[in-house]
Protein backbone atom coordinates (compact mmCIF):
# COMPACT_ATOMS: atom_id res chain seq x y z
CA UNK A 1 0.00 0.00 0.00
CA UNK A 2 0.88 3.51 -0.78
CA UNK A 3 0.57 6.19 1.88
CA UNK A 4 -1.41 9.30 1.72
CA UNK A 5 0.05 11.44 3.90
CA UNK A 6 -1.34 14.77 5.32
CA UNK A 7 0.83 18.31 4.39
CA UNK A 8 -1.14 21.08 5.21
CA UNK A 9 -4.85 22.30 6.55
CA UNK A 10 -6.13 25.40 5.14
CA UNK A 11 -9.09 27.22 7.28
CA UNK A 12 -10.78 30.01 6.77
CA UNK A 13 -14.38 29.19 5.75
CA UNK A 14 -16.75 29.35 8.36
CA UNK A 15 -18.90 26.55 7.35
CA UNK A 16 -18.55 23.95 5.14
CA UNK A 17 -16.84 23.35 2.50
CA UNK A 18 -18.61 22.17 -0.94
CA UNK A 19 -15.46 22.06 -3.30
CA UNK A 20 -11.77 22.40 -4.63
CA UNK A 21 -10.46 23.33 -7.91
CA UNK A 22 -6.90 23.80 -8.79
CA UNK A 23 -6.08 26.48 -11.48
CA UNK A 24 -4.74 25.04 -14.99
CA UNK A 25 -1.05 25.32 -13.91
CA UNK A 26 -1.61 24.46 -9.67
CA UNK A 27 -0.64 27.36 -9.07
CA UNK A 28 -3.84 28.28 -7.21
CA UNK A 29 -6.76 26.36 -5.65
CA UNK A 30 -10.17 27.98 -5.34
CA UNK A 31 -12.45 26.73 -2.55
CA UNK A 32 -16.11 27.68 -1.93
CA UNK A 33 -18.28 26.99 0.52
CA UNK A 34 -21.80 27.48 3.02
CA UNK A 35 -20.48 30.88 4.13
CA UNK A 36 -21.28 32.29 0.25
CA UNK A 37 -17.66 32.78 -0.46
CA UNK A 38 -14.97 31.73 -2.78
CA UNK A 39 -11.45 31.84 -1.45
CA UNK A 40 -8.48 31.94 -3.56
CA UNK A 41 -5.04 30.23 -2.09
CA UNK A 42 -1.50 30.27 -3.15
CA UNK A 43 1.74 29.13 -1.69
CA UNK A 44 4.58 31.25 -0.52
CA UNK A 45 7.62 29.63 0.27
CA UNK A 46 6.54 26.25 1.70
CA UNK A 47 3.44 27.61 2.79
CA UNK A 48 -0.26 27.91 0.95
CA UNK A 49 -2.06 31.59 2.37
CA UNK A 50 -5.13 32.25 1.55
CA UNK A 51 -4.67 35.17 -1.41
CA UNK A 52 -8.38 36.79 -2.06
CA UNK A 53 -11.78 36.25 -0.51
CA UNK A 54 -14.39 36.80 -3.19
CA UNK A 55 -17.58 37.59 -0.85
CA UNK A 56 -19.82 39.87 -2.78
CA UNK A 57 -20.92 37.09 -6.24
CA UNK A 58 -23.78 35.35 -3.89
CA UNK A 59 -26.60 35.55 -1.38
CA UNK A 60 -26.61 31.92 -0.68
CA UNK A 61 -23.98 28.92 -0.30
CA UNK A 62 -21.29 28.64 -2.97
CA UNK A 63 -21.58 25.04 -4.33
CA UNK A 64 -19.05 24.65 -7.11
CA UNK A 65 -16.08 26.51 -8.63
CA UNK A 66 -14.47 26.03 -12.09
CA UNK A 67 -11.24 27.21 -13.74
CA UNK A 68 -11.36 28.29 -17.86
CA UNK A 69 -8.43 26.41 -19.53
CA UNK A 70 -6.21 29.53 -19.46
CA UNK A 71 -6.76 30.48 -15.91
CA UNK A 72 -8.00 33.29 -16.07
CA UNK A 73 -11.55 33.25 -15.59
CA UNK A 74 -13.34 31.68 -12.64
CA UNK A 75 -17.07 30.23 -12.66
CA UNK A 76 -19.39 29.84 -9.46
CA UNK A 77 -22.61 28.11 -9.20
CA UNK A 78 -24.54 28.88 -6.16
CA UNK A 79 -27.70 27.74 -4.57
CA UNK A 80 -29.11 31.41 -4.88
CA UNK A 81 -29.96 29.85 -8.81
CA UNK A 82 -27.25 32.07 -10.07
CA UNK A 83 -23.62 31.52 -11.93
CA UNK A 84 -21.29 34.09 -11.12
CA UNK A 85 -17.46 33.98 -13.50
CA UNK A 86 -14.77 36.53 -12.26
CA UNK A 87 -11.84 37.14 -14.14
CA UNK A 88 -8.25 37.14 -12.88
CA UNK A 89 -5.84 40.36 -13.80
CA UNK A 90 -2.87 41.44 -12.32
CA UNK A 91 -3.66 39.05 -9.60
CA UNK A 92 -7.23 40.79 -8.62
CA UNK A 93 -10.38 38.83 -9.66
CA UNK A 94 -13.49 41.04 -10.52
CA UNK A 95 -16.81 39.77 -10.93
CA UNK A 96 -17.81 39.77 -14.62
CA UNK A 97 -20.75 38.22 -15.05
CA UNK A 98 -23.95 36.79 -13.45
CA UNK A 99 -25.66 34.24 -15.58
CA UNK A 100 -29.35 33.92 -14.38
CA UNK A 101 -31.71 31.19 -16.17
CA UNK A 102 -31.87 28.46 -13.87
CA UNK A 103 -35.08 28.37 -11.59
CA UNK A 104 -33.46 26.49 -8.42
CA UNK A 105 -29.56 26.04 -7.06
CA UNK A 106 -26.78 25.23 -9.26
CA UNK A 107 -24.62 22.68 -8.27
CA UNK A 108 -22.27 22.63 -10.42
CA UNK A 109 -20.51 24.73 -13.38
CA UNK A 110 -17.68 23.27 -15.79
CA UNK A 111 -15.45 24.80 -18.96
CA UNK A 112 -15.24 22.98 -22.04
CA UNK A 113 -11.24 22.07 -22.99
CA UNK A 114 -11.76 25.47 -25.89
CA UNK A 115 -12.71 27.90 -23.17
CA UNK A 116 -15.07 28.85 -25.38
CA UNK A 117 -18.25 27.33 -23.62
CA UNK A 118 -19.70 26.68 -19.80
CA UNK A 119 -21.84 24.05 -18.52
CA UNK A 120 -24.21 24.66 -15.34
CA UNK A 121 -26.57 22.60 -14.08
CA UNK A 122 -29.08 22.72 -10.84
CA UNK A 123 -32.08 21.31 -9.30
CA UNK A 124 -34.54 22.80 -11.34
CA UNK A 125 -33.03 18.98 -13.25
CA UNK A 126 -31.75 21.32 -16.57
CA UNK A 127 -28.31 21.52 -18.08
CA UNK A 128 -27.53 25.12 -19.47
CA UNK A 129 -24.43 25.21 -22.15
CA UNK A 130 -23.15 28.93 -22.07
CA UNK A 131 -21.52 30.59 -25.20
CA UNK A 132 -18.54 33.12 -24.44
CA UNK A 133 -18.26 35.86 -27.27
CA UNK A 134 -15.53 37.56 -27.90
CA UNK A 135 -16.36 40.63 -26.06
CA UNK A 136 -16.29 38.49 -22.42
CA UNK A 137 -20.29 38.31 -22.88
CA UNK A 138 -22.00 34.89 -22.45
CA UNK A 139 -25.36 33.77 -23.90
CA UNK A 140 -27.43 30.79 -23.93
CA UNK A 141 -26.79 28.10 -26.48
CA UNK A 142 -28.87 25.29 -24.90
CA UNK A 143 -30.96 23.90 -22.57
CA UNK A 144 -31.45 20.55 -21.85
CA UNK A 145 -33.98 18.77 -19.58
CA UNK A 146 -33.75 14.90 -20.00
CA UNK A 147 -32.82 14.34 -16.43
CA UNK A 148 -35.64 13.40 -14.22
CA UNK A 149 -34.59 14.61 -10.83
CA UNK A 150 -31.44 17.21 -9.92
CA UNK A 151 -28.62 17.69 -11.73
CA UNK A 152 -25.66 17.14 -9.57
CA UNK A 153 -22.44 17.93 -11.81
CA UNK A 154 -21.59 18.60 -15.32
CA UNK A 155 -18.21 17.75 -16.88
CA UNK A 156 -16.56 18.33 -20.27
CA UNK A 157 -14.22 15.88 -22.11
CA UNK A 158 -11.02 16.69 -22.22
CA UNK A 159 -10.57 16.99 -25.39
CA UNK A 160 -13.52 17.27 -27.52
CA UNK A 161 -16.58 18.90 -27.20
CA UNK A 162 -18.87 16.72 -25.44
CA UNK A 163 -20.65 17.39 -22.14
CA UNK A 164 -21.27 14.46 -19.22
CA UNK A 165 -23.70 15.04 -16.34
CA UNK A 166 -25.00 12.92 -13.37
CA UNK A 167 -28.00 13.47 -11.54
CA UNK A 168 -30.37 12.28 -8.41
CA UNK A 169 -32.07 10.34 -11.01
CA UNK A 170 -29.47 7.86 -11.04
CA UNK A 171 -27.88 8.22 -14.13
CA UNK A 172 -25.06 9.87 -16.87
CA UNK A 173 -26.04 11.41 -19.92
CA UNK A 174 -23.59 12.74 -22.50
CA UNK A 175 -24.61 15.66 -24.93
CA UNK A 176 -22.88 16.90 -28.27
CA UNK A 177 -24.10 19.76 -30.79
CA UNK A 178 -25.67 18.09 -33.55
CA UNK A 179 -27.31 20.48 -36.21
CA UNK A 180 -26.68 23.94 -34.52
CA UNK A 181 -28.05 22.20 -31.00
CA UNK A 182 -27.28 20.27 -28.67
CA UNK A 183 -29.00 16.89 -27.20
CA UNK A 184 -28.13 13.75 -25.48
CA UNK A 185 -27.04 11.17 -27.66
CA UNK A 186 -26.18 8.78 -24.66
CA UNK A 187 -28.02 7.86 -20.94
CA UNK A 188 -25.94 5.41 -19.10
CA UNK A 189 -27.41 3.35 -16.63
CA UNK A 190 -25.89 0.62 -13.49
CA UNK A 191 -25.96 2.84 -10.21
CA UNK A 192 -28.55 2.10 -8.00
CA UNK A 193 -28.78 5.17 -6.23
CA UNK A 194 -28.06 9.27 -6.85
CA UNK A 195 -24.76 9.64 -8.93
CA UNK A 196 -23.10 12.40 -7.35
CA UNK A 197 -19.82 12.88 -9.68
CA UNK A 198 -18.17 12.54 -12.87
CA UNK A 199 -14.68 12.37 -14.39
CA UNK A 200 -13.30 11.84 -17.70
CA UNK A 201 -9.71 10.06 -17.89
CA UNK A 202 -6.80 11.60 -20.08
CA UNK A 203 -7.76 10.77 -23.10
CA UNK A 204 -11.52 11.14 -22.49
CA UNK A 205 -12.10 7.64 -23.75
CA UNK A 206 -12.98 6.47 -20.47
CA UNK A 207 -15.64 7.84 -17.29
CA UNK A 208 -15.76 7.31 -13.78
CA UNK A 209 -18.93 7.93 -11.83
CA UNK A 210 -19.55 7.84 -8.05
CA UNK A 211 -22.63 7.34 -6.46
CA UNK A 212 -24.58 7.12 -3.13
CA UNK A 213 -24.57 3.43 -3.73
CA UNK A 214 -21.36 3.36 -2.68
CA UNK A 215 -20.07 2.60 -5.93
CA UNK A 216 -17.38 3.65 -8.54
CA UNK A 217 -18.23 2.71 -12.04
CA UNK A 218 -15.94 2.68 -15.19
CA UNK A 219 -17.21 3.41 -18.58
CA UNK A 220 -15.55 3.17 -21.87
CA UNK A 221 -16.69 4.26 -25.39
CA UNK A 222 -16.55 2.01 -28.17
CA UNK A 223 -16.13 4.51 -31.18
CA UNK A 224 -18.12 3.20 -34.69
CA UNK A 225 -16.11 0.30 -36.34
CA UNK A 226 -14.30 -0.75 -32.99
CA UNK A 227 -12.27 -3.68 -32.72
CA UNK A 228 -14.70 -5.33 -30.20
CA UNK A 229 -17.42 -5.31 -32.81
CA UNK A 230 -19.34 -3.11 -30.13
CA UNK A 231 -22.77 -2.51 -31.87
CA UNK A 232 -22.86 1.70 -32.12
CA UNK A 233 -26.24 2.63 -33.48
CA UNK A 234 -27.00 5.65 -35.41
CA UNK A 235 -22.87 5.08 -36.28
CA UNK A 236 -22.99 7.32 -32.58
CA UNK A 237 -20.21 5.81 -30.00
CA UNK A 238 -21.53 3.14 -27.18
CA UNK A 239 -20.41 3.88 -23.81
CA UNK A 240 -20.12 0.40 -21.65
CA UNK A 241 -19.73 0.07 -18.22
CA UNK A 242 -16.86 -2.09 -17.93
CA UNK A 243 -15.71 -2.32 -14.44
CA UNK A 244 -17.04 -1.61 -10.84
CA UNK A 245 -15.43 -0.99 -7.75
CA UNK A 246 -17.34 -1.50 -4.29
CA UNK A 247 -16.46 -2.55 -0.96
CA UNK A 248 -14.68 0.16 0.14
CA UNK A 249 -16.33 3.30 1.56
CA UNK A 250 -19.54 2.96 3.70
CA UNK A 251 -21.58 5.68 2.78
CA UNK A 252 -22.48 7.71 -0.40
CA UNK A 253 -18.93 8.55 -2.42
CA UNK A 254 -19.85 11.79 -3.00
CA UNK A 255 -16.45 12.84 -5.59
CA UNK A 256 -14.17 10.76 -7.99
CA UNK A 257 -10.76 12.59 -10.26
CA UNK A 258 -9.09 10.92 -12.49
CA UNK A 259 -5.19 11.68 -12.63
CA UNK A 260 -4.29 13.26 -15.75
CA UNK A 261 -0.71 12.14 -14.93
CA UNK A 262 -0.38 8.84 -12.63
CA UNK A 263 -3.80 7.58 -13.92
CA UNK A 264 -4.54 7.34 -10.20
CA UNK A 265 -8.37 7.48 -9.13
CA UNK A 266 -9.24 9.61 -5.90
CA UNK A 267 -12.85 9.20 -3.88
CA UNK A 268 -13.52 11.14 -1.29
CA UNK A 269 -16.79 10.14 0.70
CA UNK A 270 -19.68 10.34 3.83
CA UNK A 271 -17.82 8.02 5.45
CA UNK A 272 -15.06 10.85 5.92
CA UNK A 273 -12.33 8.69 3.90
CA UNK A 274 -10.57 8.75 0.93
CA UNK A 275 -9.08 6.54 -1.25
CA UNK A 276 -6.90 6.06 -4.10
CA UNK A 277 -7.19 3.48 -6.61
CA UNK A 278 -4.65 2.25 -9.22
CA UNK A 279 -5.56 0.33 -12.54
CA UNK A 280 -3.80 -3.04 -12.90
CA UNK A 281 -2.61 -3.05 -16.33
CA UNK A 282 -3.39 -6.83 -17.88
CA UNK A 283 -3.61 -7.88 -21.41
CA UNK A 284 -7.95 -6.79 -21.76
CA UNK A 285 -7.34 -3.54 -19.50
CA UNK A 286 -10.04 -1.92 -22.04
CA UNK A 287 -12.88 -4.14 -22.15
CA UNK A 288 -12.01 -5.52 -18.66
CA UNK A 289 -9.60 -3.25 -16.66
CA UNK A 290 -9.46 -4.16 -12.83
CA UNK A 291 -8.42 -1.45 -9.83
CA UNK A 292 -6.76 -2.09 -6.63
CA UNK A 293 -7.10 -0.11 -3.39
CA UNK A 294 -3.47 1.31 -2.93
CA UNK A 295 -3.68 4.11 -0.54
CA UNK A 296 -7.16 4.82 2.27
CA UNK A 297 -7.26 7.42 5.11
CA UNK A 298 -10.25 7.00 6.95
CA UNK A 299 -11.24 10.00 9.18
CA UNK A 300 -9.45 12.07 6.55
CA UNK A 301 -11.69 14.74 7.69
CA UNK A 302 -14.00 14.66 10.94
CA UNK A 303 -17.15 14.97 8.81
CA UNK A 304 -18.19 13.89 5.07
CA UNK A 305 -15.52 14.90 2.50
CA UNK A 306 -17.14 16.62 -0.20
CA UNK A 307 -14.94 16.92 -2.86
CA UNK A 308 -11.11 15.81 -3.93
CA UNK A 309 -9.14 16.95 -6.67
CA UNK A 310 -5.54 15.77 -7.96
CA UNK A 311 -3.12 18.41 -8.81
CA UNK A 312 -2.95 18.93 -12.45
CA UNK A 313 0.86 19.81 -12.82
CA UNK A 314 2.22 17.91 -9.74
CA UNK A 315 1.67 14.45 -9.32
CA UNK A 316 0.34 12.89 -6.14
CA UNK A 317 -0.58 16.06 -4.52
CA UNK A 318 -4.07 15.75 -3.67
CA UNK A 319 -6.59 18.39 -2.08
CA UNK A 320 -9.90 17.62 0.03
CA UNK A 321 -12.24 19.46 1.76
CA UNK A 322 -15.41 19.04 4.06
CA UNK A 323 -18.17 19.87 5.93
CA UNK A 324 -15.61 20.19 8.90
CA UNK A 325 -14.87 23.74 7.20
CA UNK A 326 -11.45 23.09 6.27
CA UNK A 327 -9.67 21.96 3.09
CA UNK A 328 -6.62 19.45 3.35
CA UNK A 329 -4.03 19.35 0.96
CA UNK A 330 -2.19 15.21 0.39
CA UNK A 331 0.84 13.79 -0.85
CA UNK A 332 1.05 10.79 -1.89
CA UNK A 333 4.29 9.03 -1.35
CA UNK A 334 4.82 5.19 -3.43
CA UNK A 335 5.50 2.66 -1.58
CA UNK A 336 9.29 1.16 -3.30
CA UNK A 337 8.68 -2.26 -1.77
Amino acid sequence: MHTLTEVETLSGHSDRVWCVSWSPNGSLLASCGGDKSIRIWGKEGEKWICKSILTDGHTRTVRSVSWSPCGMYLAAASFDATTSVWSRKAGEFECLATLEGHENEVKSTSWACTGNLLATCSRDKSVWIWEVTADEEFECASVMSTHTQDVKRVKWHPNKEILASCSYDDTVRLYREQADDWECFTTLKGHSSTVWAIDFDKTGSRLASCSADATVKVWQEYEPGNPECVATPDNVSTWKCVCTIGGYHERAIYDISWSHLSGLLATSSGDDSLCVFREIHSSDSRNQPQFELVARVRGAHSQDVNCTEWSPTEEGLLASCSDDGTIKLWKLEMDTK
